[in-house]
């Protein structure tokens, strides 16, 4: 007997293949479940496939002690990035090694030394104020200079210069006549009609009255902000607008950045490391691979708990529907989230743990759809019909009602599944779901409000949840519209 789906299954099928957005979502959840499933053949830090002396081996799938490779007698799991780097396996050996196309594992820490970063520095240019002093003599003269005075124009023997400001000429003046002056700070022009700031300290009465006085000049900037260049730390070329090194008015600083976690992406780590030195990518995929595992096995879960349990008080109302309905009421009332953590707390933290918790708790909402199609049907004539025909409850229920009950059942397993993705997200964000150092995208968004300059972890993380959670969200809209009651009949 060939088997082959009803004929309203298969109009179901045809409509939701027509809802383009939907489809296409529904085949991007499906591509990326399969691409999570191979996670250890895509980011690994074990090579796939290793030709040792002839033979072949496979560290992907089989365990090889250290002894196999280096002839030493070690039993322990080997470092096989320092096998490929080590003599056994030069380039004109006869021994190679086939590595995944990300060369780390979800668990591995990188050194900082295995980091290669390109041989450039920072230098930064920093505009200089220039400041001179000048010490005025009783005789009208600069008896001495310091700091830039070439830049201000004023010599040792020259002359003091009238055309300083009147504050400074007085100032000069009473200290000079041993008078108390307070302190002057006060912006004027130079003969070159460079605008600088002049200043004098504040001056107490001596026994004898000085023979000079100090006057300060300091540069007047218009601010220009400082300016960075990144160039080849061994052979540098600037920018033509670029002050180079060694510019008169200028301070430069060259910093040559340092490897620490977390770090920005680099060759061998396209989406950066996290705060352990793990690789951001690899820990990205697994974390695919773990939420989309948890969020289909909880919806399996809990639609069969909610199908069981809804079917159950439909089809048998009365007393029956009376107490179930009482005891999802008290059993709804019960704070999840404090009995995941006492729980957590008494027995660990396990992916088992939170997703059986979770699922005693997530199946209430599938039994109240569940529980009003069985009414609904129960009073039908197919299902009376099959009563007087003496077919067992188990028979009415699964071959008649059931499959007549089935349109609320997938047109929320995409929704179920998205609300059960961004759960453990956000758990693991909290810190109460699974337990370190299992990859999760929560964990990298936690990370990231710790180290608000890695970007990249709160980038990457944050994309893969919008984009899995919208073709979730679409692939529902398009079940939906397809299993529509209102505008395809069951019965077409």
């Amino acid at each position: 007997m060939k088997w082959s789906f009803h004929p309203v299954t298969r109009q179901r099928w045809a409509r939701f293949r027509a809802l383009r957005r939907g489809w296409w979502s529904f085949w991007f959840l499906l591509v990326a479940l399969g691409i999570s499933l191979l996670a250890e053949w895509i980011a690994n830090d074990k090579p796939l496939w290793v030709r040792f002396e002839g033979h072949n081996y496979f560290p992907v799938v089989k365990f090889y002690p250290e002894d196999v490779f280096a002839k030493n007698g070690r039993l322990t799991r080997p470092d096989y990035k320092a096998l490929a780097a080590s003599a056994a396996f030069a380039p004109d050996s006869a021994n190679w090694m086939v590595w995944p196309l990300i060369r780390s594992g979800p668990l591995e820490s990188a050194r900082p030394e295995d980091i290669q970063l390109p041989d450039t520095v920072t230098v930064t240019a920093m505009p200089q104020t220039r400041v001179a002093a000048a010490d005025v003599g009783g005789d009208g003269f600069v008896a001495r200079v310091a700091g830039d005075a070439d830049f201000f124009g004023i010599r040792a023997g020259a002359p003091f210069v009238a055309s300083w400001p009147e504050e400074i000429a007085a100032g000069v003046a009473g200290r000079l006549g041993n008078e108390a002056m307070p302190a002057v700070d006060v912006q004027g022009a130079l003969a070159n009609g460079r605008v600088v700031w002049f200043s004098l300290s504040p001056y107490q009465p001596r026994s004898t009255p000085p023979a000079r006085v100090r006057v300060t000049l300091r540069d007047v900037l218009e601010a220009p902000p400082p300016r960075r260049v990144v160039v080849d730390g061994q052979n540098p070329v600037y920018p033509a607008d670029f002050p180079t090194p060694g510019t008169p008015g200028w301070i430069f600083s060259t910093e040559k950045e340092e490897v620490r976690f977390p770090f920005r992406p680099v060759a061998r780590h396209p989406l950066g490391l996290d705060s352990s030195g793990r690789d951001v990518a690899a820990r990205m995929l697994y974390a695919l691979r773990t939420s989309l595992l948890f969020g289909l096995l909880l919806v399996l879960a809990t639609m069969l708990l909610g199908t069981v349990i809804g079917a159950a008080q439909g089809y048998a109302a009365g007393r029956v529907d009376l107490f179930g309905q009482r005891f999802i009421e008290i059993w709804e009332s019960l704070p999840f989230i404090y009995v995941l953590i006492l729980l957590g707390a008494v027995y660990g933290q396990s992916f088992g743990l939170l997703l059986g918790v979770y699922a005693i708790f997530n199946w209430i909402g599938i039994s109240y759809y569940m529980r009003a199609e069985f009414l609904r049907l129960r009073h039908l004539p197919f299902v009376a019909a099959a009563r007087v025909m003496g077919l067992p409850a188990h028979k009415i229920i699964f071959r008649h009602m059931l499959p007549n009950a089935l349109v609320p059942l997938v047109t929320f397993l995409p929704f179920s599944l998205v609300g059960a993705i961004g759960t453990l997200a956000a758990l693991d964000y909290l810190g109460f779901g699974l337990p370190p150092p299992t990859p999760s995208w929560g964990e990298l968004l936690a990370q990231a409000q710790e180290f608000p300059r890695a970007w990249w972890l709160a980038l990457y993380p944050a994309l893969a949840l919008f984009a899995v959670m919208l073709a979730g969200v679409f692939t529902g809209e398009g079940l939906r519209a397809a299993f529509d009651p209102r505008a395809y009949s069951r019965w077409e």
